[in-house]
């Protein structure tokens, strides 16, 4: 599988499940007054790539202070120089370390778009065996994750139809105990063999923590850099995901 232009094909975040809307308001602190009038299956469901779902971020009409706002997207962002919603390449995943220079994302980081992306649990994909077995990611406090992200609103010029999408973030992970161990591994294409274990490229998505949300939604570039790390052990509550459980979809 080749690389994508903007994310790895290989290490990416492709499934999630978004938290009911009641338990997003009560982690973040927000009201339904907040909120956008959306359509209810954003909630509560298992998202994958170019689907709706739920994120917040800083509200707009914000002149001073700070408040959140509660938004519904497509989950890929829609680049400012797209021709249309549709985008066709990959841009559900933002790699961190190449975000301030990729074209689709570039924009968005520098003007501070930076979002949360609520989720009940994150799947990601484990080779070990030489057999993809999916690992669950859940919080072993029982809460929400906030995983980092950058929002675009995106009008179409023809229309005046208004589309917000977001990407998540994702950050090298090689030397992780855990996320280390996730995706298949990278081959050598001269050789199909496994790429030794520091040319690989592990990926992690990234926690904002509830005392960094400030922070990283209305921080300089700076103050919200330094919030990109990878998960500490102790926030996770991760293991297989039942074997009785229907295969996700492609």
């Amino acid at each position: 599988m080749t690389r994508l232009c903007e994310a790895s094909a290989i290490h990416m975040c492709t499934r999630y499940i978004s938290p009911e809307q009641g338990a997003i308001e009560r982690a973040w602190h927000i009201g339904r007054d907040n909120s956008e009038a959306w359509l209810r299956q954003v909630f509560g469901v298992e998202l994958f790539p170019r689907q709706t779902g739920p994120f917040l971020r800083r509200s707009r009409g914000d002149v001073e202070g700070f408040s959140l706002e509660l938004v519904a997207g497509r989950w890929g962002l829609i680049p400012p120089f797209a021709v249309s919603p549709d985008v066709k390449f990959a841009t559900y995943n933002a790699r961190s370390e190449e975000m301030a220079s990729k074209a689709s994302f570039r924009d968005a980081w520098a003007r501070g778009q930076r979002c949360i992306i609520p989720a009940t649990a994150f799947y990601e994909p484990n080779w070990e065996t030489g057999r993809n077995v999916w690992w669950r990611f859940q919080r072993a406090d029982g809460e929400p994750w906030g995983l980092a992200g950058l929002w675009h609103r995106w009008v179409d010029r023809r229309s005046g139809a208004v589309h917000e999408s977001y990407t998540m973030l994702t950050l090298h992970a090689n030397g992780h105990p855990l996320m280390g161990r996730m995706h298949k591994p990278e081959v050598d294409p001269a050789t199909r063999q496994p790429l030794p274990p520091d040319q690989q490229d592990k990926r992690s998505v990234i926690p904002i923590e509830q005392g960094d949300v400030g922070q990283w939604l209305a921080g300089t570039v700076a103050e919200a850099q330094a919030l990109l790390k990878v998960p500490q052990m102790d926030l996770f509550d991760a293991a297989p995901e039942p074997s009785d459980k229907p295969p996700p979809r492609s």
